[in-house]
């Protein structure tokens, strides 16, 4: 991580912006097992914007998403999910740039842990990080 020197010694960490991607009303794709195929972004949790301006998640985010096919039981239903790949690419900390073909999440239970017991499909190593039980749980992490 590259540092950033202040005034008489200060040290702070330089963090790396990564760009939003899936947005308010994005129809995403369930990438894990718990039977929801398509969902639709309509809240992201833990963000702040200036007025009119439309929210925003980028990868390791959480969103709330409302499912729009899969199980019966599932349709219909509010819940909170995380992306795990999208589409726009972004820069990490070595230089090296990187892009999904696809917007994809991984729903979650109340409590924070993932809905599904496995990930199909790759997942970004920022969303292993920050979230240690999706990568326990993935199949491939890029």
């Amino acid at each position: 991580m590259a540092k950033k020197r202040l005034r008489k010694g200060a040290v702070i960490e330089k963090i790396y912006h990564i760009p939003p991607s899936v947005f308010m009303n994005t129809l995403v794709k369930v990438t894990d097992n718990s039977g929801a195929q398509i969902a639709r972004v309509i809240g992201v949790a833990h963000k702040k914007t200036v007025r009119r301006r439309i929210l925003g998640a980028s990868v390791g985010d959480v969103v709330i998403v409302s499912i729009r096919e899969g199980k019966p039981e599932l349709r219909k239903q509010v819940m909170k999910a995380v992306v795990v790949r999208q589409r726009k690419p972004y820069r990490r900390r070595d230089g090296t740039w990187i892009q999904f073909e696809d917007n994809a999440v991984v729903l979650l239970t109340p409590e924070g842990e993932p809905r599904g017991t496995e990930i199909r499909g790759p997942i970004a190593r920022e969303v292993a990080e920050k979230w240690v039980k999706l990568a326990n749980i993935a199949s491939l992490i890029i």
